[in-house]
């Protein structure tokens, strides 16, 4: 199955610019997979360039999680961070998916100087 780059993945969400929405979406016709690095940035740029609330940014992932062409890098990984990022939206779904990669590899606690990332389950707060 072929993968996409962030970029590919923001215009099919941003649908900003018609010419590479419509190459985004006959590259991913035949299927593409989504790693968790590539989700991690496209909701970096949601939230940075495009300035969406948090709540957006979990729609639009969950929409992702539901796309017919896209599969996501463990869903049940992604499912469990967007629910913990709607709990906790201060924390931003790049910190909700380090600790859910974290605790599926059985890798916990996560270490962290973030106060609030601190404050969840399976985190270890320096």
């Amino acid at each position: 199955m072929r993968a996409i780059d962030t970029n590919v993945l923001v215009r099919l969400l941003a649908r900003d610019d018609a010419k590479q929405v419509a190459a985004a979406e006959h590259f991913v016709e035949g299927g593409a997979w989504v790693s968790h690095l590539v989700l991690m940035e496209a909701a970096w740029v949601l939230d940075g360039v495009y300035d969406l609330a948090p709540a957006a940014i979990a729609t639009a992932i969950e929409m992702l999680l539901d796309h017919k062409n896209l599969a996501l890098e463990k869903t049940d990984v992604v499912v469990a961070a967007v629910a913990q990022f709607r709990k906790r939206p201060t924390l931003g779904f790049s910190d909700c998916l380090i600790v859910e990669v974290a605790r599926r590899a059985g890798h916990i606690p996560v270490g962290t100087f973030d106060r609030e990332l601190g404050r969840l389950a399976d985190v270890q707060r320096l």
